[in-house]
């Protein structure tokens, strides 16, 4: 009993036991306790697991008759295989100690796993069902596959098998730049791991220095259902949904199933599976645009062929062009020709008008000449008809020796005579008016009769040959030898002879209209 006890304290008389403080006997109790239950392995349920600021947890252990007190430090927290949760069955490894401070015994944990495959399938059942109901399953998150993508971002062990396989299938049907993001794919810490790389990932800018993927892998090796428990985080699987980039999961062999597989974009079964997925065959590939370029040129040939016979088709129903614009030729110089005579013919019955109605015009003094003496006359047969007539009280008149003395009769007469004095100014405007609208119109039919006259092609180099007469020469059937004729150029006229042509002779008029037909000139006798 000694060892126990630290400085007893002194007996009283009559009683044995010795006299222990509340430290001594706490003290006591801790050792005991530690000594007898220094390594113990513990079943319980879970109950009010709470993590404190400082990193520890703190929780109950309980079954259906009694609860312990449970604590796991902070560094010990971190090396847990799963996460406790509110009713999960565990068994727990550890130490049982005391707490003085409230005269308790609590179990010290240093390790936790589930209680069975069927707590642990259980545990996985409802965390599924409770991210379902987040929506982090639901089929319209799922994002399309790039059809080939130029870098592929790759999550999984640098030391493994796995990344030997993707690489050597990325190989073999398509080469592409991959970037492996190296984590821990199980034990402690692997969720954090992958998460964090999926963040990574995503976080790259388009354009910067590391290229960022059009594609994500996540992929790890077969194995038992604890050994995939990293992919079944809830960490992983909130990261794999809130990718912004294309995920592909490809966690164990095709039978093995983890919640990352529902939150991820594409399934794989295998990560060589994952790979062909990434990427299609690149000799296929070829092959396919290879047969698409001959199907697109035999396409191409056909319609340029469909469409030559049709126009082709289309060109006989038509005429000769040549023979057709011949005609039109023709016509437009007849219509040339007439247009002239025309012109020529109005413009002559114009100046005859206009001489015409010059010879009825008045100069505007013999005008005012006039109708000055018009006036004149009138106001002296006005004042002898009025001289010496007065108007009475009653409004009548009566003639008097006198000289007019009505007011109203002389404004008439200053307004009158102020008329007469502007006439000739108005009549003087008018005139030069019209004559400036007559010089107008007669500057217009000046300007279009030099349009159409024949000076303006003489301005091109051609010339005009005129008989004797001063008649136009059009045709080679009207010339004769030794024919006298001028020729006028556009800044004058020469006059000449018509050379006779011993090895052409003027050509018949049947003959003229077949060469025109030919399209060949008639031929002319040369000049001077």
């Amino acid at each position: 009993m000694s060892d126990f006890f630290s400085d007893p304290a002194p007996t009283r008389p009559g009683n044995n036991l010795p006299e222990l403080s509340v430290t001594d006997l706490s003290r006591a109790l801790k050792r005991t306790v530690e000594d007898a239950f220094g390594y113990v392995r513990v079943r319980g349920e879970i109950s009010q697991p709470k993590r404190h600021s400082s990193g520890h947890l703190y929780l109950r252990l309980k079954d259906d008759a009694a609860v312990i007190e449970a604590v796991c430090w902070k560094g010990v927290v971190a090396r847990l295989a799963i996460r406790p949760e509110e009713g999960m069955e565990v068994v727990c490894t550890g130490k049982l100690t005391t707490y003085p401070g409230r005269s308790q015994y609590q179990l010290v944990i240093e390790s936790m796993e589930l209680a069975g495959e069927g707590a642990l399938l259980k545990m996985l059942e409802e965390r599924k069902r409770r991210l379902a109901a987040e929506g982090l399953f639901a089929p319209e998150r799922k994002k399309p596959l790039p059809f080939l993508p130029k870098t592929i971002g790759v999550i999984t062990s640098p030391t493994g098998a796995v990344i030997r396989d993707i690489l050597h299938r990325l190989a073999d049907r398509f080469p592409r730049h991959v970037l492996l993001w190296p984590v821990a794919v199980q034990g402690d810490g692997a969720a954090q791991q992958v998460a964090r790389a999926i963040q990574g990932f995503n976080s790259l800018e388009a354009g910067g220095k590391v290229p960022r993927p059009d594609l994500l892998i996540v992929a790890r090796g077969g194995g038992s259902l604890e050994d995939l428990m990293a992919f079944n985080e809830e960490i992983v699987v909130r990261a794999a949904a809130a990718s912004h980039i294309p995920l592909i999961s490809a966690v164990g062999h095709e039978t093995d199933t983890t919640l990352i597989d529902f939150a991820s974009d594409r399934r794989a079964p295998t990560p060589t599976a994952a790979a062909e997925m990434a990427v299609p065959v690149r000799g296929e590939l070829l092959a396919q645009v290879l047969d698409d370029g001959r199907r697109l040129h035999g396409y191409i040939a056909r319609g340029l062929e469909l469409r030559r016979q049709h126009v082709a088709g289309l060109a006989r129903g038509l005429g000769d062009p040549r023979s057709l614009l011949e005609g039109l030729v023709q016509r437009l110089d007849d219509r040339g020709e007439r247009l002239d005579m025309a012109m020529r013919t109005g413009l002559e019955r114009r100046a005859t008008v206009t001489r015409q109605l010059a010879l009825k015009l008045r100069h505007p003094q013999d005008v005012i000449r006039l109708a000055t003496l018009r006036l004149d006359g009138a106001a002296r047969a006005l004042s002898t008809g009025l001289a010496g007539t007065v108007r009475l009280a009653d409004g009548r008149f009566h003639r008097t020796a006198d000289r007019l003395t009505l007011r109203p009769l002389t404004r008439s007469l200053e307004e009158a005579h102020r008329q007469m004095v502007e006439l000739p100014a108005r009549l003087d405007r008018a005139h030069l008016a019209r004559l400036d609208k007559a010089g107008q119109k007669l500057a217009t039919l000046g300007q279009l009769l030099e349009s159409y006259s024949y000076r303006g092609v003489l301005a091109r180099g051609f010339a005009l040959v005129t008989d004797e007469q001063g008649a136009p020469v059009t045709s080679a059937v009207d010339t004769k030898p030794d024919m006298p004729v001028t020729v006028a150029f556009q800044d004058g006229a020469v006059a000449g002879r018509l050379r006779p042509d011993e090895t052409a002779a003027p050509p018949k008029a049947g003959q003229m209209q077949k060469r025109r037909n030919e399209n060949s000139r008639p031929a002319q006798p040369t000049l001077f």
